[in-house]
């Protein structure tokens, strides 16, 4: 099979590729800069702008695996351009290249579209997808972890200094980004279920409570850390700090503290995936522990 991919730079992108090839498979894999030669990798340099690109992109291609967004922004014309339009892009490409099997990443903040600008161009860019007349799925994945995400990172950092802040009193579903890498390809295979939502998790029925989270993280870095509930003034002041200190690199922004503060992102049990198309492989402790041993061997807490 010849799996077309965005975003394949990125954390979730990366770790699906790796899955892919060591599942046989072919990529063609969009990027914006020149990567490193891998066997049956073909890199088509582009962006999700570049009409030329997608359609080398998609060239001979089984399926579309679409994971590239935009999950921090300044505006909310910042997310329609990279969650709305770039959709659009790749669904047409698709379209006109003839490629009917199109597997969207999207995010459970899409269930919540008036919560924030990326919930709400996370569910104008399903509209897209449920509506382009070919064969969808579309997955909302949760709080995704692992190896080489600088997303959670701060958060291990935290727990490496024994206090981790958390919004409000809430719950969560977690899934490592190996897990979720085996369920996209599970749904490019024939049988896979068509015109399907799928919110995947790692099987904790109920999810975690942002203190029980809390504390695996303090137990992954091997420090008995606090879990301190922030109220949401306090974490709007942080992103507004954050923005003054690491301006366009910030991670706390206003947009990001409206969702953070929902207090339910776990996955719903009518959405979960068919137990024989995939199952969730790796426990959620030990690949916490194992994500804090990979930061450790680099550096970076």
């Amino acid at each position: 099979m010849k799996l077309a991919i965005t975003g394949g730079t990125g954390f979730v992108g990366s770790h699906l590729i790796d899955a892919a090839l060591a599942a046989g498979q072919e990529i063609q894999a969009l990027t914006r800069r020149e990567q490193p030669q891998r066997e049956r990798v073909l890199w088509v340099p582009g962006s999700l702008d570049d009409r030329d690109a997608l359609e080398r992109l998609v060239s001979d291609a089984d399926a579309v695996i679409h994971v590239a967004g935009v999950i921090s922004a300044p505006n909310a014309a910042a997310f329609e351009h990279g969650n709305v339009a770039g959709t659009l892009a790749m669904l047409a490409a698709a379209t006109a290249g003839g490629v009917h099997r199109f597997i969207h990443v999207s995010s459970l903040a899409a269930r919540e579209p008036k919560l924030s600008l990326y919930g709400g161009s996370k569910a104008k860019a399903e509209e897209l997808v449920r509506s382009s007349g070919l064969d969808w799925a579309i997955v909302r994945p949760p709080a995704v972890y692992g190896p080489g995400d600088k997303e959670t990172l701060e958060l291990f950092k935290m727990a490496r200094r024994g206090q981790i802040y958390l919004p409000p009193a809430g719950k969560l579903s977690l899934i490592h980004v190996d897990d979720l890498a085996e369920l996209l390809l599970a749904l490019t295979r024939h049988g896979a279920p068509e015109k399907a939502l799928i919110e995947p998790d790692d099987g904790r029925k109920g999810g975690w409570t942002h203190r029980e989270f809390g504390d695996a993280l303090g137990r992954a870095v091997g420090v008995r850390a606090r879990t301190i509930s922030t109220p949401r003034l306090l974490l709007a002041l942080g992103a507004r700090l954050d923005r003054l200190l690491r301006r366009d690199r910030a991670k706390l922004t206003p947009d990001r503290v409206a969702y953070f503060c929902h207090p339910d992102w776990v996955a719903r049990a009518e959405h979960a995936p068919p137990p024989a198309l995939w199952r969730a492989r790796i426990d959620t402790e030990q690949g916490l522990a194992d994500t804090a041993g990979w930061y450790r061997e680099q550096g970076w807490v």
